[in-house]
């Protein structure tokens, strides 16, 4: 649908679940991607073999997004490695559900720690990085909880509602320097970050949605890849729900 080639994409949280998805679609669609994971190894290789071909275009980088100097060593060593970085998807993201009452306060801040300031680190990077060119795109993997508020996520729908908030903020600054910041936000979609959900409450869930299923990962990747390209120039600060008409 959209060509990539000669373009480089950066997916935080590049090498599972939606993340996964999206880096495939960038690979196939003829641009260079770097993924990022925080933890698993073996996975993120695994990822990489998987590819074939396509694989050769994969760039894997481990680094914790919430931490502010690993971030920043991180962009110092891929702009080294690269002329140009066009596109950031911030997609590293993490639930720890609880009710408000008992919710851990550790569970509070890691949660915001890893979806909003590590979307903030990895943006203010890229900015900076993007001002030298006058081009450039960042989506933020957001949700649709950050505007339902589902029980039991505090923590992550607060999470993404800033990651909007934010975006809304950082497209009024640099929309003049042909720079684009946009929300991707799904509902529910197929991926292990609801695989824990208890049958019943999937089933609960899925009769919320409109279409009467979950979304699958290539349905949201699609969204990003228009927001990403150079054809959605002219949209910024906007929001794309992917949910099913949830």
């Amino acid at each position: 649908m959209f060509n990539f080639q000669d373009q480089v994409a950066i997916v935080t949280g590049g090498t599972r679940g939606i993340g996964r998805g999206i880096t495939e679609s960038f690979l196939k669609a003829g641009a260079q991607v770097v993924a990022t994971y925080a933890s698993n190894d073996d996975a993120a290789n695994k990822f990489k073999d998987e590819l074939g071909e396509l694989g050769k275009g994969l760039y894997l980088r481990k680094f914790d997004v919430s931490n502010s100097q690993e971030v920043e060593s991180f962009w110092n060593e891929i702009t080294s490695s690269f002329e140009k970085i066009d596109i950031l998807i911030n997609n590293s993201g993490i639930r720890k559900d609880n009710l408000t009452p008992v919710m851990p306060d550790e569970d509070w801040t890691r949660v915001l720690d890893i979806n909003l300031s590590g979307s903030f680190y990895m943006t203010k990077r890229a900015v900076n990085h993007f001002l030298g060119n006058r081009y450039g795109r960042i989506v933020n993997m957001s949700s649709v909880g950050g505007s339902l508020g589902l029980p039991g996520q505090a923590n992550y729908a607060a999470s993404k509602a800033g990651q909007v908030a934010m975006s809304k903020t950082v497209s009024k600054e640099v929309g003049k320097k042909g720079i684009t910041i946009n929300n991707v936000c799904p509902g529910f979609i197929e991926t292990e970050l609801i695989a824990d959900l208890p049958a019943e409450q999937v089933k609960e869930y899925k009769k919320q949605v409109p279409m009467r299923r979950f979304g699958k990962v290539e349905e949201v990747a699609h969204a990003v890849m228009f927001l990403s390209s150079k054809e959605a120039g002219y949209i910024t600060g906007a929001s794309l729900e992917v949910t099913g008409g949830l």
